[in-house]
């Protein structure tokens, strides 16, 4: 496969698995950064070991050499990067949610379709090998007909009010946090893995903190713990700590979720129950190589990963044997391996989330806000 050269526009923790995941592939060569300005990126490429680092992305896209992106800024700026990135010619790998509004993910879809580049959301969950086992289980047949899913994504690094992100803000995440963040990722896993869509929804949203202590400095993601009371600045928050969802799903199976980044416990605890005619099974991010199969008139078991015995199609997402353990690292490689194929060889089967998969995910993210200001049911087809 021949190589290509990409780069990572974004400095903070997406950009840095980005940058980790696309070393480990092989045929591609992570050759420029950029961030906020030209100290960031140079303080994030010498991190790396890259040595072309730009303050202006619209610079580091005029680089000829470069083939390819990977849009890991904070959400506000994922469509006019990306945007950009396609009018130069770039295959575009974008992180999740695809943009701020249906409208911006349908420009974004309209144009790279018009360009002919190719496409990717990071919907990188997708990837676990136990994850993908279900899938095919279900695809085979072995739980019978889906009739109840449920689960949640639940967090605790925004437990306090003095921790404090960006993601918190609603100009640069967009009008949904918790849902917009997490919620995107179980609404698109459950669709991806039943190959049902979820047909309608009810929702209601909270914010459990009404005024967050802001820090003076930056602060990475998932960072900000020892801070003291000198270094905060109080500010009101208007997006959700928590988030709850009915769902239907195809034309009869029913459901529920929860999101949340207020758990005390719930490190990234990522839930998935989906229950058939014949069987049920469950899946949790924080013991991500386990797979609980539940069954009526029989013992229920717990199986390990372990490619050998996997079905075949789900095998294919596991490189490594039985006992070695496989984790969120590992998505993003399998993630972007299969995009990579494609930029390659353009003949090559898209086998990963396009923009249009982002797109249908903004578009039930409207509707979760739609649901919530009504207090009632929306269809969402």
């Amino acid at each position: 496969m021949r190589r290509v050269k990409t780069a990572v526009i974004g400095a903070g923790f997406m950009g840095k698995v980005h940058a980790e995941a696309i070393r480990r592939l092989g045929n591609v060569d992570l050759v420029a950064v950029s961030g906020v300005d030209d100290a960031e990126a140079a303080r994030f490429g010498q991190s790396i070991g890259v040595d072309k680092s730009y303050g202006d992305y619209k610079a580091l896209l005029a680089d000829p050499e470069i083939e390819a992106v990977h849009v890991c800024t904070p959400n506000s700026l994922h469509y006019p990067v990306s945007k950009a990135a396609i009018e130069a010619g770039k295959a575009v790998l974008c992180e999740k949610p695809l943009s701020m509004s249906v409208a911006e993910a349908q420009q974004m879809v309209d144009l790279a379709a018009a360009k002919g580049v190719p496409n990717c959301v990071n919907h990188n969950l997708r990837y676990y090998p136990v994850v993908q086992q279900m899938r095919r289980m279900i695809e085979a047949g072995q739980l019978g007909e889906v009739l109840v899913v449920q689960g949640t994504y639940s967090q605790d690094w925004l437990l306090y009010d003095t921790d404090y992100n960006w993601r918190i803000e609603r100009a640069a995440n967009g009008p949904l946090r918790a849902m917009g963040d997490i919620g995107s990722h179980w609404m698109d896993l459950v669709q991806h893995l039943t190959g049902l869509e979820i047909t309608a929804l009810c929702a209601d949203l909270t914010i459990v903190h009404k005024t967050r202590k802001k820090p003076k400095g930056e602060i990475e993601t998932f960072t900000g713990k020892t801070l003291t009371p000198e270094d905060y600045t109080s500010v009101p928050i208007d997006t959700e700590d928590f988030g709850a969802v009915l769902l239907h799903l195809g034309d009869r199976a029913r459901g529920a979720f929860t999101v949340s980044q207020v758990n005390a416990g719930c490190k990234n605890r990522f839930q998935m129950e989906i229950f058939g005619t014949k069987c049920g099974v469950m899946w949790n991010q924080e013991r991500p190589d386990e797979l609980w199969v539940g069954y009526r008139n029989s013992p229920n078991q717990i199986i390990l990963k372990d490619p050998s015995i996997m079905l075949p199609a789900a095998a294919a997402y596991a490189d490594l044997p039985g006992g070695h353990s496989e984790g969120y690292d590992d998505t993003h490689k399998m993630n972007f391996r299969r995009f990579y194929k494609h930029v390659a060889d353009r003949s090559a089967a898209v086998e990963y989330p396009t923009f249009a998969d982002g797109l249908h995910g903004m578009k039930l993210l409207e509707k979760v806000i739609e649901s919530h200001e009504r207090r009632g049911w929306v269809d969402t087809v």
